[in-house]
């Protein structure tokens, strides 16, 4: 897997944690136990840094990226939907950001709350717990997150991941 430092940056992998061949990571970066980092996915702490806590999934071609100003900070037990783009923003622990959404500056995502797939999050939104943020630009819904279709996630790519980690092998070499 292409893990990169930049000059003194050098990214932090906890051991129990999956980045899978295919995923990019470079410079100010740091992953947390049981989290997994998916093909494709692009995590690029130069500018700034970005922190990924335990038990989170990054999944296919998401790309999180940061700015000098505002580190890209994702908690515990969160998932990242496919496709997904975050830059300089605060996902807390146990939300959930659907494919092909983005979350950006200094916006911030809170414990139980859900961005819906295809939604874009601008800069400086609040999308409170319990909340469902939809829509370009997003709006936010409150009261409309079931906290089971967090969990839900969060445990099949913790899952996913051990099983990866255990069984994936290339066979085109």
């Amino acid at each position: 897997m292409p893990i990169y430092a930049l000059d003194d940056q050098i990214p932090t992998i906890d051991p129990d944690a999956y980045v899978h061949p295919d995923a990019v990571v470079i410079g100010s970066v740091t992953i947390g136990a049981e989290s997994s980092i998916w093909p494709g996915a692009v995590l690029r702490g130069d500018d700034g840094e970005i922190r990924i806590g335990r038990r989170t999934s990054i999944q296919d071609n998401a790309v999180l990226h940061t700015t000098s100003l505002h580190p890209t900070v994702v908690g515990d037990d969160c998932v990242i939907g496919h496709l997904v783009h975050l830059e300089g923003c605060t996902i807390e622990s146990g939300a959930l950001v659907g494919n092909a959404s983005m979350v950006l500056h200094r916006s911030v995502v809170h414990t139980g709350a859900i961005v819906a797939a295809n939604a874009a999050v601008l800069y400086d939104v609040d999308v409170p717990t319990g909340a469902l943020a939809v829509g370009t630009p997003a709006v936010v819904k409150p009261d409309r997150v079931r906290p089971e279709d967090i969990s839900s996630g969060v445990e099949t790519y913790v899952m996913r991941a051990r099983w990866f980690r255990r069984g994936l092998r290339r066979i085109d070499t």
